[in-house]
């Protein structure tokens, strides 16, 4: 151990093997809320499933969620107010992408194509469901109580494993009413009389990635070594990939199955996998870094800055994108080769608007510095 890690700090500042991670994460998003939203209803089963059933799940968020708890050990500010106040935030920044998500692609496909059943909203109430936004907030939030107990890092991963156990055996339970299940959507994985729910990222399942992160973080931020520490990458990527692909012969059941709310609500046992998988995506990404030439890593730190604005952009692109290419031919499908290329150009696209609203944002703020 003492040859893989220091007493000291020595690994500070921003971490291109993260940066990678997140930016890889972010795109499988982007691809897997493209099938969402209607512009993959007709790729090929395969492409189906590794969009939507691999890259858009393990590959995606639980990466997203880990190196946020990672980011929380490298950032400058760590009081627990601070992390409450940053949380509640987030929460509301979650109810934004909602509006991008549901509610203004609601009204649009109702105005354009007079189908108001498209993108149906619940009677307003999902403008209050549970997206990875929201779910990041309350993780913030619960962080900062939990430092304000003086609770180290190791507890908090206790405290995750409790709830994710918890979260793993209430998962499902429908409340009888829509409001409560909205509420307890933002703590456990409950599902409407549909079968439908109003929460992605419950609480309870999830924390245990940011927790987790937070622990790896502080022994990351000391390490000296990171060719030993990530060595092992492909058997973390090679056993979590077996757990995610193997299943896929049966119906229902498991994370990567046809039932997205198994991946929602998943298990503890399921996040096991995960964590390993998030191992190899890390080592694989430190291994790919040592390669990559000096600006092509520039380019990917800067982007994973502008993370939190592409999520939101996207949200809002998307389902507009999507109305109004079957607004102007009703009778388009979507290949394979359309779905990877619209794909593509809404990366694209996000990761522009991202980068010109930091610009103008630092702008601003050093014109209000000189006044």
């Amino acid at each position: 151990m003492s040859k893989i890690f220091s007493k000291e700090r020595v690994n500070g500042g921003r971490q291109i093997e993260l940066d990678i991670a997140k930016c890889l994460a972010i795109i499988f998003m982007i691809f897997l809320h493209c099938y969402m939203s209607g512009l993959g209803s007709n790729i090929s089963l395969p492409l189906q499933r590794v969009v939507s059933q691999l890259l858009g799940r393990p590959f995606a968020a639980p990466v997203f969620m880990f190196a946020m708890g990672v980011g929380m050990v490298y950032s400058r500010n760590q009081e627990p107010k601070y992390l409450i106040i940053r949380g509640i935030k987030m929460m509301l920044l979650g109810v934004v992408v909602n509006v991008g998500e549901w509610i203004l692609p609601h009204f649009l496909a109702g105005k354009l194509l007079g189908d108001w059943d498209m993108v149906p909203i619940a009677g307003g109430l999902l403008l209050f469901c549970v997206d990875i936004l929201a779910f990041a907030g309350m993780a913030m939030i619960l962080t900062g109580i939990l430092r304000k107990l003086k609770l180290a890092s190791w507890h908090m991963v206790i405290v995750a494993i409790v709830l994710s156990v918890i979260g793993t055996l209430l998962r499902f339970h429908n409340f009888g009413s829509e409001v409560w299940n909205l509420i307890t959507g933002y703590f456990i994985g409950s599902l409407r009389d549909n079968g439908t729910s109003f929460t992605s990222f419950p609480l309870f399942n999830w924390f245990i990635f940011p927790a987790v992160g937070m622990l790896f973080g502080e022994w990351y931020i000391k390490c000296s070594n990171k060719k030993k520490l990530l060595c092992l990458w492909p058997l973390g990527l090679g056993i979590s990939l077996a757990y995610f692909i193997i299943p896929w012969a049966a119906k229902d059941g498991f994370i990567c199955s046809g039932d997205v709310h198994y991946y929602y609500y998943m298990t503890t046992l399921d996040v096991v996998f995960c964590l390993l998988c998030i191992y190899g995506v890390i080592g694989l990404c430190y291994f790919v870094s040592l390669i990559l030439p000096k600006a092509v890593k520039g380019f990917i730190s800067k982007t994973s800055s502008n993370i939190n604005a592409i999520y939101v952009i996207q949200w809002f692109l998307i389902p507009i994108t999507y109305i109004l290419i079957v607004y102007f031919n009703r009778n388009v499908k979507f290949s394979n080769l359309l779905f990877i290329i619209i794909a593509i150009i809404e990366i694209v696209v996000c990761t522009a608007i991202a980068a010109v609203y930091k610009y103008f944002v630092k702008k601003g703020k050093k014109n209000n510095v000189k006044n």
